[in-house]
């Protein structure tokens, strides 16, 4: 499946809607699904990581209550503050229905209602955490995954292996992922991050042990990238 991923940097939000249109009452009461919703969905970008297409966590929607028998509500994306896109939630017996309108690179809109399975396993010390069943299908084969988040990187929302986006850190080679494991290091240890500042000192209550293994590391991916920095400028410079 081609991936067409939206642009992402979102805040996001549950909003509760006791006023569904009338429309989509009759239509959860039939079990019919198409033809409904009028939420606006606009591809915006053709990223093709996780990081840059709006998703459906879950768990935070399980926090927000839009899990609960017989909801009705939705959920929202905003960007500084104005909402940009939003869908509409119904909780149907075992499903989670996803009701809202498609279109791609300004073309026709599309209603698209998906039933969404929800599933809730056993924790190991106790109580039940909810999952969605992936109800994508590529090549034929339907996925049924066990995912905490769906991705709506094309006309539905799928899992990240169905539209086969990856994380962000998997687009970066070894030197961004040295220098970035060394500035999160850095912080950790409440410094700065950069090699231009001193290493910061051992935080009270961490280990000396704990402390010179993350001193290793963090020389270590900096002397790295040092290393192909030095190359990237004598390059430059010419033989």
């Amino acid at each position: 499946m081609n991936a067409s991923p939206y642009l992402l940097g979102l805040e996001k939000s549950c909003y509760n809607d006791d006023f569904a249109p009338k429309l989509l009452r009759h239509s959860l009461a039939r079990r019919n699904m198409g033809g409904l919703g009028s939420t606006r969905w606009i591809g915006e970008s053709t990223k093709d990581t996780v990081d840059d297409t709006r998703s459906l966590d879950i768990n935070r929607l399980h926090h927000a209550g839009c899990l609960h028998p017989g909801y009705r509500g939705g959920w929202e994306w905003k960007r500084d503050g104005a909402r940009v896109a939003w869908i509409n939630l119904f909780r149907d017996d075992h499903r989670l229905i996803l009701s809202y309108r498609y279109r791609k690179d300004g073309g026709e809109w599309r209603d698209v209602d998906q039933p969404t399975p929800v599933v809730w396993m056993p924790c190991r010390f106790g109580g039940r955490r909810p999952y969605f069943l992936c109800p994508g299908k590529v090549n034929g084969i339907h996925c049924y995954r066990r995912v905490t988040k769906l991705y709506g990187a094309g006309v539905y929302f799928l899992c990240r292996h169905c539209y086969q986006l990856a994380y962000a850190c998997q687009r970066e080679d070894r030197y961004v992922r040295a220098s970035r494991r060394a500035d999160n290091i850095r912080m950790r240890l409440g410094g700065d991050p950069g090699t231009a500042l001193p290493f910061p000192e051992r935080p009270k209550g961490m280990h000396h042990r704990t402390y010179e293994r993350l001193r290793s590391e963090v020389m270590k991916s900096e002397t790295l990238v040092d290393g192909r920095l030095a190359v990237l400028l004598w390059r430059l410079q010419g033989p």
